[in-house]
């Protein structure tokens, strides 16, 4: 596969094809039928993501550095231009858009009936933003990526949401807009301070990750504006009030999304940008203590909060809020496991949760409700829904074998060493999930099977089931072989420890510790 790879020179144009392709994809979609939007949106996403799976045999995973790197002028005045490129951090939030595309396209099939054209045309416009986001190197480029990505979604929820889904989305835009905006300037001032100590104005990544370290006394205020941006779209608490009405209010496609990969670009730009440009700042003896007290309080807040919910899609916004709490303590553990099990829950989260609004989705359409006291006993009627439910919900628990255990145990373990308290903390997050999610499930599927309307539900389709097989198998693979993953992503991963925490990096490869490490067997 490789061979085959390199002699069509995949590595030269991959990446330009995955920005794209999505968005000449969205003009045949507004100008056919709107019966055949979805088949087109579908085809579009589908061989977006067959592109995309080259690059986990083209990727070099002993190269901890930019690979595929690229760039073209655009506004050379300004120092800007059109910079690509992907590493083992990017490599899996790219993949992880891919797969989730074409089946949140399949789930809208039946429920999107009104203006298909428009809400497929936005889908892969977002596609475009999303991918974008993860591999651009040029701050000017990421920040249009960030608010192209951010319109689509703002009338997905606006348009195709639920009964008070003007309010979700104004909600939404104002909290991410008002973060981006923070950061936009801060980009701004960042390029042209560095521009001056070191007479060359550009908003390459590279150029201002090497010249950080002149920022001088202006570091904290352009840290803060950078973290208040991504803090935002993690959510970190209190800043997570915009999620929960977001998520009941999209559409089954929009809190997939949402989910599954918008999130986890608040937990990128922490590990791309706002730490690695700030490592003094970041893990200053404040900042640290902040941070670390945020990640545990999300953990515990939104699992607390979680098991009171009586709606089902607002149950697992909440979890939403936890699970990444485990992320950014695991940021903040600054060690190579602790980062990679960050990475680990990024993924896991995004297969899990995505699965879980996957199939609320699916038994709204039977019911249109997401009350859990309105259903009980379904497993007696629709067994195959109550099974794949079962399994999704123990892997979002962490139950050990599947994908949830590998993030959260990693993130644990890497952390302890620094935070022992916090993380001892922390570790009730997973009781919690272990209770708020057992106690939805009990209610739902395994308690009596008194409601008559119950009676009448149909069990999952064949498209439903093509659509969860591939979350299922990605549960399976990763909760049993995580080591292809571990190894692709650990060189990227050492060397942000390294940029982050100098010293570090080597302290933990000398005590052989390293889960992606060729010598260990995770």
């Amino acid at each position: 596969m490789s061979d085959f790879l390199a002699s069509i020179y995949y590595d030269r144009w991959i990446l330009h094809a995955l920005i794209l392709l999505p968005l000449a994809g969205a003009v045949p979609v507004l100008l056919g039928d709107a019966r055949s939007a979805r088949k087109m949106a579908l085809f579009v996403t589908s061989l977006e993501l067959l592109l995309s799976l080259g690059l986990w045999w083209v990727f070099d995973p002993s190269n901890g550095g930019m690979q595929m790197v690229s760039s073209a002028p655009w506004i050379p005045h300004w120092g800007i231009s059109y910079r690509v490129g992907i590493d083992g951090i990017s490599l899996f939030m790219v993949l992880l858009t891919t797969v989730m595309m074409p089946l949140s396209v399949l789930a809208s099939w039946r429920q999107i009936t009104q203006r298909e054209r428009a809400f497929y045309a936005l889908m892969l416009t977002l596609t475009t933003g999303l991918v974008g986001v993860f591999i651009a190197l040029d701050l000017f480029v990421f920040y249009v990526f960030f608010e192209v990505m951010l319109i689509p979604m703002y009338f997905i929820i606006g348009i195709w949401g639920g009964a008070n889904r003007l309010y979700a989305a104004i909600k939404f835009f104002i909290y991410t807009m008002a973060g981006s905006l923070l950061m936009l300037v801060a980009i701004v001032v960042m390029a042209f301070r560095i521009g001056q100590a070191t007479g060359t104005l550009s908003f390459s990544y590279e150029h201002l990750l090497a010249n950080a370290g002149t920022l001088g006394t202006a570091a904290p205020w352009l840290f803060a504006a950078f973290a208040l941006a991504f803090a935002i779209k993690v959510p970190i608490f209190p800043l997570h009030t915009w999620l929960p009405d977001a998520h009941v209010e999209a559409p089954t496609a929009g809190s997939v999304l949402l989910a599954a990969v918008m999130l986890k670009i608040g937990t990128y730009g922490f590990l791309r940008f706002a730490v690695p440009f700030f490592p003094q700042v970041a893990f200053s003896p404040a900042v640290t203590r902040l941070m670390v007290v945020l990640a545990v309080v999300g953990i515990i807040y939104g699992a607390l909060v979680a098991m009171v919910q009586p709606d089902i899609k607002k149950l697992v916004a909440y979890s939403s809020v936890s699970h990444l709490g485990f992320v950014m303590l695991g940021i903040w553990g600054a060690t190579i496991i602790s980062v990679q099990g960050a990475m680990m829950v990024m993924i896991s989260h995004g297969i899990s949760t995505g699965a879980l609004f996957l199939l609320i989705g699916m038994i709204y359409e039977r019911r249109h409700t997401r009350m859990i006291d309105a259903y009980g006993g379904i497993a007696r009627v629709v067994p195959i829904f109550s099974l794949v439910l079962t399994v999704v919900a123990l892997s979002s628990i962490g139950l050990p074998g599947l994908n949830g255990f590998v993030g959260e145990f990693l993130v644990l373990l890497g952390s302890f060493g620094t935070y022992p308290w916090a993380t001892g903390i922390a570790t009730t997050g997973v009781i919690f999930a272990a209770a708020y999610l057992l106690w939805a499930l009990q209610r739902m599927i395994y308690n009596p099977l008194d409601n008559p309307e119950n009676e009448r539900l149909t069990d999952l389709t064949r498209r439903e089931l093509a659509v969860l097989l591939p979350l299922l198998a990605g549960i399976v693979w990763l909760g049993l072989f995580p080591g292809p993953v571990l190894r692709r992503m650990e060189p990227a991963v050492r060397r942000y420890v390294e940029v982050v925490q100098p010293g570090a990096a080597s302290k933990t490869a000398r005590l052989g510790t390293s889960p992606g490490a060729p010598e260990s067997r995770p």
